[in-house]
């Protein structure tokens, strides 16, 4: 068996000198420099690659696992079909040198991670134990006035969402690069689709007195991020007037620029549950979101 290395605490301690930010969690520590795009996590229990990767921000470039222990073949095997650095013991010291290593002075970080807000926490300060629902603001008469059907039967329904925090660089109309742009997207766990909220549009409460129904999340995480991605892009995507010279006239064609992928930054997800209303009526089904009064698809399993 290798010998002990340094203790978890201890190799916190040293990343935090070396400019990461350490964060606790059930047996892990949990290290990110975003400077450089590295994200360290030191396990204090055995856990697999594919256990651990959901705990990497999704834009981590360099990624390394820390084992207290021979972690084993088959996980150095599925770590490194994830692209991720494995260190134990018997290994540790020579990696840690490379880690705790500073940037080159000329690694300075992109606009989009030029960020005086900080890293992309969570949304929302949730406890792990706490209730994630968020607050209705339309109760059942206002919601029935702006469905506009005579509804003898309604429920209010829990959709689970996954939402995370995101940086994005749109480009200019210009052609120049914009701006930064902080906000949030979310990604229906039940219809696959996503959509973005606006920071401080909803609030959460920790019970919900009106009878309800929960739904359960058709998606994990790992299916989630593409599709985070995919709203972001179209959401940012930008006229870009291009001009050109074809034989003497001045031809200027407009063309649909989404960011590409170095200017998007996205934060790690947390699930919510976000209370709609579907109400059964003479004219069929209507589903409308109970924060912002918006029409939108029945959110269960074959729904439409």
């Amino acid at each position: 068996m290798a010998s002990a290395g340094p203790s978890a605490s201890l190799l916190g301690k040293l990343l935090e000198t070396a400019g990461y930010r350490v964060e606790v969690r059930p047996d892990a520590l949990v290290a990110v420099r975003s400077r450089d795009r590295r994200a360290v996590v030191i396990l204090t229990a055995a856990r697999s690659p594919a256990e651990v990767e959901s705990l990497f921000p999704t834009e981590s470039v360099r990624r390394t696992i820390v084992y207290d222990d021979e972690p084993g073949e088959a996980a150095r095997t599925a770590a490194a079909e994830r692209g991720i650095e494995v260190l134990d013991p018997s290994t540790l010291g020579p990696g840690l040198g490379e880690i705790l290593l500073q940037p080159p002075a000329g690694a300075e970080l992109s606009a989009v991670d030029q960020d005086r807000a900080g890293p992309l926490e969570p949304p929302f300060a949730i406890a792990p134990d706490a209730e994630r629902t968020v607050k209705p603001r339309i109760d059942r008469s206002e919601a029935e006035s702006l469905a506009g059907v005579d509804a003898p039967h309604y429920t209010l329904r829990l959709v689970p969402f996954f939402v995370a925090a995101y940086r994005v660089r749109p480009m200019a109309p210009d052609g120049s690069h914009g701006p930064v742009v902080r906000s949030l997207v979310a990604v229906n766990a039940v219809t696959r689709r996503s959509e973005i909220w606006a920071d401080g549009e909803r609030e959460l409460i920790e019970r919900l007195d009106e009878p309800h129904q929960r739904l359960s999340p058709q998606l994990g995480e790992a299916q989630v991020v593409p599709l985070a991605l995919d709203t972001i892009r179209r959401h940012h995507t930008t006229h870009v007037d291009h001009t050109e010279q074809h034989n003497g006239a001045l031809v200027i064609e407009t063309r649909r620029v989404p960011p590409g992928s170095d200017d998007i930054r996205l934060g790690p997800f947390v699930l919510l549950y976000v209370p709609h209303w579907y109400f059964e009526g003479s004219q069929g089904r209507v589903v409308l979101d109970a924060v912002t009064g918006r029409r939108t698809v029945s959110a269960e399993p074959g729904g439409t």
